[in-house]
């Protein structure tokens, strides 16, 4: 049966970076809160062992896209190589999220893609051994196949769930992509912040590659310049989206009328449950409603 499935977004409330390994991946020290806000993947089970991405994503090659890669993963680990009782999948994508925008929309896809096919065709794999498999693919994967707001530590793959405050955002785009290894990979990258605990942070968020990135990327400079105007604004993760916090949806709807005409931007709500997972639980009421 189709069904469609939320792929939130995210947003870094904070983040610190505290050293780097040998392989260069980084310590962090980062919180996430996901968005009522994201892309929509229709997923429709097939026979044959298939899969199938029918809204190809321009600039992406398939064998490149998180989506592909995720549901192989899945498949290959619930069934063995060319078992003729493998099932397949058709997965279309509606995309608003994007790309290089530091709002998670690859892992979130990715995170979908493991979550929602773990419950169409009847994996039944827990949580914990999903977001393993999601590690291999990114490592901002499994907290979105956990679901729930988290503070993140180690190279992000250590989760704690938290609870901070479910504010309203504007979220403001420029017009620009940013990969992550360009801000990791630069040499004048902050790696040295100390480790704090969660409410330490809390006191002064930050995002350490924020002044690398408005160094570099004079659009993302030009963004959050406007949006520090009216209330506390940021970068999240490496960019390119900024977002400014505000306590009410009047608020933020009032700012959202004053933006120039070269900002776009959204408003969206900050939630501590996944969207995804708030689906998962009426995809399992409204299954066990038709066997009953």
């Amino acid at each position: 049966m189709t069904h469609q499935w939320p792929a939130p977004a995210k947003l870094n409330l904070f983040l610190s970076i505290i050293g780097r390994r040998s392989d260069g991946y980084h310590f962090l020290q980062t919180l996430f809160q996901f968005l009522d806000y994201g892309d929509t993947l229709i997923i429709t089970p097939t026979s044959g062992g298939r899969i199938r991405l029918l809204t190809p994503i321009s600039g992406v090659a398939e064998e490149d896209n998180l989506i592909m890669h995720a549901a192989q993963r899945l498949q290959r680990y619930c069934w063995a190589l060319e078992d003729p009782k493998a099932p397949g999948a058709d997965i279309s994508l509606e995309k608003v999220l994007p790309i290089g925008g530091g709002l998670g929309g690859g892992s979130s896809n990715a995170a979908t893609v493991l979550v929602a096919l773990n419950a169409q065709w009847d994996c039944w794999l827990d949580l914990d051994t999903l977001a393993q498999l999601g590690l291999t693919l990114g490592a901002d994967v499994p907290v979105f196949v956990h679901g729930k707001a988290a503070f993140a530590e180690g190279v992000g793959e250590k989760l704690t769930p938290a609870e901070p405050a479910e504010k309203w955002y504007l979220i403001a785009v420029p017009p620009v992509s940013i990969a992550t290894p360009q801000i990791f990979g630069d040499p004048e990258l902050k790696r040295d912040s100390p480790p704090r605990s969660l409410a330490q942070l809390f006191t002064a968020p930050f995002n350490d590659c924020e002044p690398i990135v408005r160094k570099h990327f004079f659009t993302v400079e030009q963004h959050l310049s406007w949006l520090l105007e009216y209330a506390p604004a940021r970068l999240t993760g490496t960019g390119a989206c900024v977002f400014a916090e505000f306590d009410t949806e009047a608020a933020v709807r009032h700012v959202l009328s004053q933006t120039p005409a070269w900002m776009h931007s959204f408003v969206a709500r900050g939630v501590n449950v996944s969207p995804l997972h708030r689906a998962l639980l009426g995809w399992r009421k409204a299954l066990l409603w038709t066997q009953s």
